[in-house]
């Protein structure tokens, strides 16, 4: 057992020194050492391993090609997106409830779900958004999909996402058409444009940023990333059944909060505390964090 442990440890290194070099631009290795994407990286690195997709930043639109179905009904989605902004039902959290994306209300970002990982969680969705729940239903191979904007000012910091199981689709729906208005992606940026979609990896280090005068809501998706290998597909909707899933956040009092959201908001409580420390007295806090995950790792591997 104890041979055992080490062997896990050394995976969990290795696959996790492949993430932070993977790409050209990464995080610093203290930040890297607590991202999610390094306790994600085994996992991950049989996503990358058994991908039938080139694992690269970008990829072409025409690389997920059920994707046409919402190119070509874009202007009916931006219809019912139009009337939910103007409803003001694209908003942030208004409680801890959406671990997933906590961080980036700070900044502007704003979402309003149509799924999650083939859970039936929004009923919300179904009423305001009937057509483009309708078109989503017909491609399983979207596992979540949601309207985001992002208002003139706002931006997302520089993250990777956790779990390289899915690709990420933008579909611009109500852009600034400005180059302004942009993603970055692994150093590479690509602004949004009406009616065009654009496909890229997440686990890449992205960032986001709205610097014109005018509003951005586009149509995001995660898309199952295609698999050489039936086993590794049937591992990855597993993953995506039984971990993912319990990230459902809700639109409203309707919607289902999975087992994920309705942790964190006594583990934010916690983040809260760690903040004040932060403020008052840095060393402290990095020492306390440093030790704690050392303790941690020492339990699992040691005990």
């Amino acid at each position: 057992m104890f041979a055992v442990k080490w062997i896990l440890l050394a995976v969990l290194v290795a696959s996790a020194v492949y993430v932070h070099f993977r790409g050209r631009v990464r995080h610093r290795v203290f930040r890297q050492i607590t991202d999610h994407s390094t306790f994600m990286a085994p996992i991950n690195v049989v996503m990358y391993a058994c991908s039938r997709v080139p694992n690269t930043p970008y990829l072409p639109v025409d690389t997920l090609p059920e994707l046409a179905t919402l190119r070509a009904h874009w202007r009916e989605i931006r219809e019912e997106a139009l009337k939910l902004a103007e409803a003001q039902r694209i908003k942030a959290s208004d409680q801890y409830n959406d671990a997933g994306f906590n961080s980036f209300f700070r900044t502007g970002w704003k979402r309003f779900y149509l799924k999650w990982y083939d859970v039936d969680a929004h009923p919300s969705a179904q009423q305001y958004c009937p057509r483009t729940v309708e078109l989503l239903r017909g491609i399983p191979s979207i596992k979540a999909a949601m309207f985001t904007e992002l208002p003139p000012g706002s931006r997302l910091t520089r993250h990777r996402d956790p779990y390289a199981g899915s690709l990420r689709f933008h579909l611009g729906l109500i852009t600034p058409n400005d180059d302004r208005c942009y993603i970055d992606v692994d150093g590479q940026r690509y602004s949004w444009r009406d009616g065009e979609g654009v496909v890229f990896d997440e686990t890449y280090i992205h960032y986001a940023a709205n610097e014109s005068a005018q509003n951005r809501i586009i149509l995001f998706c995660d898309v199952e990333r295609p698999l050489k290998y039936r086993w590794a597909a049937a591992f990855n909707r597993f993953v995506a059944r039984h971990l993912v899933a319990a990230g459902a956040a809700p639109n409203d009092e309707r919607d289902r909060t999975g087992g994920i959201n309705k942790a964190f908001k006594y583990f934010y409580a916690v983040r809260l505390k760690g903040k004040a420390l932060k403020a008052k007295n840095r060393t402290a806090y990095y020492a306390l964090k440093w030790l704690l995950l050392g303790g941690l790792l020492a339990l699992i591997f040691l005990a």
